[in-house]
């Protein structure tokens, strides 16, 4: 199979922000420049245009942006590469790229949280916790077959979605619309929410055994369900309709991701393999093979150029998605690898295992930089905030942990739950935190102002 389509992308020191080659951008020579918008993270420019009487966006990535790239050169480079953007504007490019620095620059001292609420959520353990794009609501899934939406400032309650006849294991917001939400439940149905009223507008039926990962597409209009009973199905948002049903595993299905662009869809299952679809063809591109044990979880990095997998045989690997190829073999731990997480910019990998350590690995040469060690039992999610500088690990010691990516220090023991911590997440801007719990409650966290 081929690599995903060209990925405008910036390097800090030597900028190659447009295209593959040294040409001009020409595909919209015809196109105005409305106005360039910031993305801080991954650290992007959005250039928002007129074309054929419609207005359009397209993203250029600026994943090696750092607090020491020659932003001169770089913004002149952009201009060279992109005939959207006249030079006239090189200077506001500049500035915006100055704004972009300040926030990516390494933090001088990391961020602590205050427990602001504990709140009683479910009557069953929680199975997840998702936050919208913008961190102003999240989500619980429980075993109480409930999913229900809060308000991440005041705590409160806002909807309660009831309509599963058994544990809600899966969900997600449609990020970055954030307006609708999508549930899996063990009933062996996805249930589609609209996120404001709580109105279910959908219920996906055609799964034979219990849904236990779901994803939207970035364009919100698909959304893949995977089962236990080693099938994927496709639904179109709108109509509620299956689409497709893919058909390449031969055991549970265990994760689901789409790619940034939405064009190849990611799974992995209990059968050691992860498959890539094509969504332009809605078929097989690719199985890639190498797993000796179970797959627990399966990413893209950004650009969607690689694949991240973690597996039972104690081992994570990155795969190259052109070639299909593995890339290196992650090794570091003495029990099963239980979760895997790419930083957004995909410098930095996480790997959490039964063996009580996290592992932070280099990106690009794949080489182990730290292992993580001071939790009490197996770790079983890790997830990176937005800027890659901190690292929060969820165990069954009823603790969460705070790292520092670069030193591998722990910052700080969220300690608050009386049972196993199943799921946890930071909001986008990384001022918030919530940790979901066996113990029936899920914990908001805000960050203490006061102490930086």
């Amino acid at each position: 199979m081929s690599s995903i389509g060209d990925k405008s992308r910036g390097d800090g020191k030597s900028p190659t922000p447009a295209a593959a080659t040294p040409s001009k951008h020409t595909a919209t020579q015809s196109a105005k420049l409305k106005r360039l918008l910031l993305r801080y993270y991954p650290p992007g420019v959005i250039l928002e245009y007129e074309h054929a009487g419609t207005t359009k966006a397209r993203t250029i990535d600026l994943l090696d942006l750092r607090d020491d790239t020659d932003l001169q050169a770089l913004a002149e480079d952009i201009v060279v590469h992109e005939d959207i953007i006249p030079a006239s504007k090189t200077a506001q490019l500049r500035d915006l790229l100055a704004r972009k620095t300040t926030k990516v620059a390494p933090a001088k001292q990391l961020p602590c949280y205050t427990l602001a609420k504990s709140l009683r959520a479910h009557v069953m353990p929680l199975t997840n916790c998702v936050f919208t794009k913008s961190g102003d609501r999240f989500i619980t899934g429980s075993y109480d077959r409930l999913c229900k939406v809060w308000d991440t400032v005041t705590g409160k309650e806002l909807l309660s979605l009831e309509g599963h006849q058994n544990v809600v294991y899966a969900l997600s917001f449609n990020n970055p619309f954030c307006n609708k939400i999508a549930t899996g439940s063990f009933d062996k149905t996805a249930k589609l929410w609209d996120a404001e009223t709580g109105k279910c507008h959908h219920t996906f039926r055609g799964h034979s055994q219990e849904i236990v990962c779901l994803s939207f597409n970035p364009q919100s209009t698909i959304l893949a369900t995977g089962s236990m009973d080693s099938l994927v199905m496709l639904w179109d948002v709108r109509t509620g309709h299956e689409i497709r049903r893919l058909k390449g595993h031969s055991a549970e299905i265990v994760s689901v991701s789409f790619s940034q662009d939405g064009a190849l869809l990611l799974t992995g299952s209990f059968d050691t393999t992860i498959n890539i679809w094509d969504m332009r063809t809605r078929g097989p591109a690719a199985t890639l093979i190498g797993h000796r044990g179970e797959i627990s979880n399966a990413h893209f990095n950004f650009l969607g150029t690689q694949v991240l997998s973690g597996s039972t045989d104690g081992s994570a690997r990155v795969w190259d998605v052109g070639s299909c190829k593995s890339l290196g073999t992650l090794l570091g731990h003495t029990d099963e690898v239980l979760d895997v997480a790419y930083s957004l910019s995909g410098h930095l990998i996480s790997t959490g295992s039964a063996d009580g350590t996290a592992c932070l690995f280099d990106g690009k040469t794949f080489e182990k930089k730290h292992t993580l060690k001071g939790h009490h039992s197996e770790v079983s999610k890790t997830v990176f905030n937005s800027q890659g500088s901190q690292l929060m690990t969820a165990s069954h010691d009823k603790t969460a942990r705070l790292w520092d990516t670069t030193s591998g220090h722990c910052t700080q023991v969220l300690k608050s739950h009386e049972d196993e911590i199943f799921s946890c997440a930071f909001s986008y801007e990384g001022d918030y935190i919530v940790t979901g719990s066996k113990d029936n409650t899920v914990n908001l966290w805000t960050e203490n102002k006061a102490k930086q």
